[in-house]
């Protein structure tokens, strides 16, 4: 543990930090989304604020004083330096003794044959007898929708959510098996995941992705053509959030259903936010990085059929996302917000899809935005066809809501 004093300048790595309620009393549960750290810390809420400061530009006299001036509370050094030696203990200040856990962490990471799927047995089967038998439950539940014929004269689209299988697995079930042959025949899948936890417009990693039902391959040649084109260090800085993040995760395993076990070859990306587009009055592919990675994807594509994956859900309302609770008035406006982005992707208009998110600022809190964009954007002008809607409670209250739904494009 480093040793905390007066000249220290400590800053957070950046955490997962929820509120919970601990025996009755009011906490902050710090995690590490990138798994550098393996342990949660409960912070008492009166006392967690004063990790605002810690940004590394404040020592820890600086905290208190900042602290006080904001909140007119009491707090002492004597305080601050315990929770910040906790905080270093569990890996969570960035510093050099995170910096050396972080790069052991990498080297485990890609030493391994393959990413271990981090949510089997937890949030679906882990043997692949009963996960088969869970997944065909769902599709034979909807057994209005027919697998359609593919025209593979250019890339095919899809948009999968990736919320639980629990309260998703319907409209997973319309998607995946109305793209069940274009998961059998594609000879590439690219597959755009959000990622919760990271800024970065899009993190990549070589690392192969593992089911219950085997293991599908990165195509590790495309991951280094698109490292060149972003830079090495921007390409890698959250390949970690690979580990843990279930939006790629729960799509996976669906595409590897489809597939009936049989591997095919995989580009998987993680892609950040795209609200500083909302702002800044450009289409999120002028930005360089953007325009790059998407033309050298195109290029990979050439004379391959290809399937390319958006793993996004809609809505994330209420006060489980820091919003007013829904009414059914509040219900009725959501569901025509959502309606006016299936109508986009319906017309394959990648352009208007993003000016409907932009007109209104994401007040929805669109978890699918960048992965819809791009995958649109990457197969053209293709129209889509709009599969399942489901919303989805959020909190016990009935107040706070999921909305998701699936399309492909052909």
């Amino acid at each position: 543990m480093s040793p905390i004093n007066a000249h220290h300048l400590p800053k957070l790595r950046p955490l997962d930090v929820r509120p919970i309620t601990h025996e009755g009393q009011p906490y902050y549960l710090l995690r590490d989304p990138q798994h550098v750290s393996r342990q949660q810390l409960l912070v008492p809420q009166s006392l967690a604020a004063v990790l605002a400061f810690a940004d590394g530009r404040h020592d820890v006299a600086t905290m208190v004083a900042a602290f006080q001036r904001r909140y007119r509370m009491d707090l002492t050094v004597e305080q601050v330096e315990e929770l910040l030696e906790a905080l270093d203990e569990a890996v969570m200040l960035d510093n050099g003794r995170a910096a050396m856990v972080q790069a052991a962490t990498v080297q485990e990471f890609r030493r391994a044959p393959f990413r271990t799927p981090a949510l089997a047995g937890a949030s679906y089967p882990a043997g692949e007898q009963a996960l088969r038998r869970l997944l065909q439950e769902y599709l034979e539940a909807v057994d209005a929708v027919e697998p359609l014929p593919v025209d593979w004269s250019h890339p095919v689209g899809i948009l999968s959510p990736h919320i639980d299988y629990g309260r998703g697995g319907g409209v997973y079930a319309q998607v995946w098996k109305r793209a069940t042959q274009a998961a059998r025949e594609a000879e590439l899948v690219i597959m755009f995941g959000t990622d919760h936890y990271g800024s970065d417009l899009f993190s990549l990693t070589k690392q192969n992705y593992a089911t219950p039902y085997g293991v599908l391959p990165t195509d590790q040649a495309i991951v280094d053509r698109l490292a060149a084109v972003m830079g090495e260090d921007a390409a890698y800085t959250g390949e970690l959030r690979h580990r843990g993040e279930h939006s790629l995760e729960l799509v996976t395993v669906w595409l590897h259903h489809a597939r009936q076990g049989q591997p095919v070859p995989l580009v998987p990306l993680l892609v950040g936010s795209f609200h500083p587009f909302l702002n800044n009055g450009l289409a999120p592919d002028e930005h360089p990085i953007v325009d790059s990675v998407l033309q050298t994807l195109r290029e990979a594509m050439a004379g391959r059929r290809v399937l390319v994956v958006a793993s996004g859900d809609l809505a994330h309302v209420g006060p489980a996302f820091g919003g007013a609770p829904l009414d059914r008035a509040g219900r009725e406006r959501l569901r025509a917000a959502d309606d006016a982005l299936v109508g986009a992707m319906r017309a394959g208009d990648a352009a208007g899809f993003f000016d409907e998110i932009r007109q209104v600022k994401d007040c929805n809190n669109v978890c699918g935005v960048t992965p819809i964009y791009l995958t649109m954007r990457l197969i053209g002008d293709i129209p889509g066809e709009q599969l399942g809607y489901a919303t989805c409670p959020a909190d016990d209250q009935d107040t706070s809501f999921v909305t998701v739904t699936g399309m492909l494009f052909t």
